[in-house]
């Protein structure tokens, strides 16, 4: 029997000088899902029993998984070098799968699966059950890269009340622009315009939204997309952030870029940034 000597159509390996110590690896039985799904955790020592400690929730882009933002982007790191710096307060990072569907779930609820929900109330139950200091009035925050960035931002507008702030890289602003990543089709994904446009999602959203920010590379695809994202959040009076940087869709510049996102959190934990903080390039 002959093995092929390239089976698989991507491959994601971690990066063996980033350190892992103070990461946890959990596997829970997910209902939203009706499968098995993976987390990755890291808290700083000493932190865990601090009341309320806010839930920073970090989303994956296309073929990646709950330890890519640690072991390819260093995100533990970069956190605790801020909170060193005290430019953010201890938190829990919860750094979730997708729910591993296909070359990306976009965090969407399917046909028989309900990816949005995973990301909306089972993670940050799960980070309750694992981090002693975590509880239902610890500040909710949520940051993705690239599919998570559509994850991130499309969330926080479709359930403004539930997050502290949010925030995306690189982030894919409409789900048809998953078609030419992800191999398989999207027909069971739900057509609801919240569920497949970020602006759709932003501008249609039920209550005030939460402090917002985005950015992206000056070398990224989807470069564009975002520029015309922010221009009409501008035109429809909706307050954000958003920055341009050097580089490219790639860990060189989101490993970079969420250091930027922390301290986005940090002063949104401070009382520094409200929600109807005028956000401008």
């Amino acid at each position: 029997m002959s093995i092929d000597r390239a089976p698989f159509r991507t491959l994601k390996r971690s990066d063996p000088a980033i350190p892992k110590h103070g990461l946890e690896f959990l596997t829970v039985k997910s209902r939203a899902l009706a499968q098995r799904a993976d987390v990755t955790l890291f808290t700083l020592p000493g932190t865990r029993d601090i009341a309320d400690l806010p839930i920073v929730l970090l989303l994956h882009g296309v073929y990646g998984s709950h330890w890519s933002w640690a072991l390819q982007g260093a995100a533990h790191v970069t956190a605790t070098q801020l909170v060193a710096e005290a430019a953010l307060p201890p938190v829990a990072l919860l750094m979730p799968s997708d729910g591993l569907w296909g070359d990306g779930s976009g965090y969407v609820a399917h046909a028989g699966q309900d990816f949005e929900r995973w990301i909306l109330d089972e993670v940050p139950a799960l980070a309750i059950d694992a981090v002693s200091g975590c509880t239902a009035r610890s500040p909710l925050l949520i940051a993705g890269l690239s599919m998570g960035g559509f994850g991130a931002l499309r969330l926080a507008g479709k359930h403004p009340h539930r997050f502290a702030a949010a925030a995306a890289h690189s982030a894919v602003t409409e789900a048809a622009q998953l078609d030419a990543l992800i191999e398989e089709r999207r027909d069971g994904w739900s057509p609801a315009p919240a569920d497949t446009s970020v602006l759709a999602a932003l501008t249609g959203a039920p209550g005030p939204l939460p402090p917002l920010r985005f950015d992206c590379g000056r070398d990224d695809p989807f470069l564009a997309a975002n520029r015309a994202l922010h221009d009409a959040l501008l035109a429809a009076g909706i307050a954000h952030r958003y920055a341009e940087r050097d580089g490219g869709h790639d860990w060189n510049y989101w490993s970079t870029a969420l250091a930027d996102t922390l301290r986005f959190f940090g002063a949104v934990l401070r009382g520094d940034i409200i929600h109807h903080e005028e956000g401008k390039a």
